[in-house]
């Protein structure tokens, strides 16, 4: 069966080193917690999935889900591995809160011994663009 996905935007991070800085510093035992306000209708479905991060208009990297903690304060904690896998980066526009995203439609984790996780997004792009990658 399919994986479900989820996209959220990295508000505040410029990039992609940027991003994982934040990650690392948030990590404890190897998780780390995005809040949010709602439990997502499809929790069940998204346990093993990845949620994408989306920096600059781009589909940059993706932790796996874990689990779905409630909180005190009546909200609720997307709870993920803190390991960051680079993607094969993809447009898309920012959003508020986050949004599903189908196993067909999500991007591909990149090779790390074929150098493209060493691009800039922009180049990246631009190269998919003139179908050179």
């Amino acid at each position: 069966m399919p994986q479900l996905h989820m996209t959220r935007a990295a508000v505040g991070c410029p990039d992609y080193p940027a991003l994982a800085s934040r990650i690392a510093s948030r990590a404890e035992r190897g998780e780390v917690r995005f809040p949010t306000r709602f439990r997502p209708k499809r929790a069940d479905e998204l346990i093993g999935g990845k949620l994408h991060f989306i920096v600059r208009h781009t589909l940059v990297a993706r932790v796996e889900i874990l689990r779905f903690d409630d909180r005190a304060d009546g909200r609720v904690d997307i709870v993920c591995r803190a390991a960051l896998e680079r993607i094969h980066p993809q447009p898309k526009r920012a959003h508020q809160g986050w949004r599903y995203l189908d196993d067909a439609d999500a991007p591909k984790r990149i090779d790390d011994q074929s150098g493209l996780a060493e691009l800039p997004p922009h180049l990246y792009r631009e190269l998919v663009e003139l179908s050179l990658i």
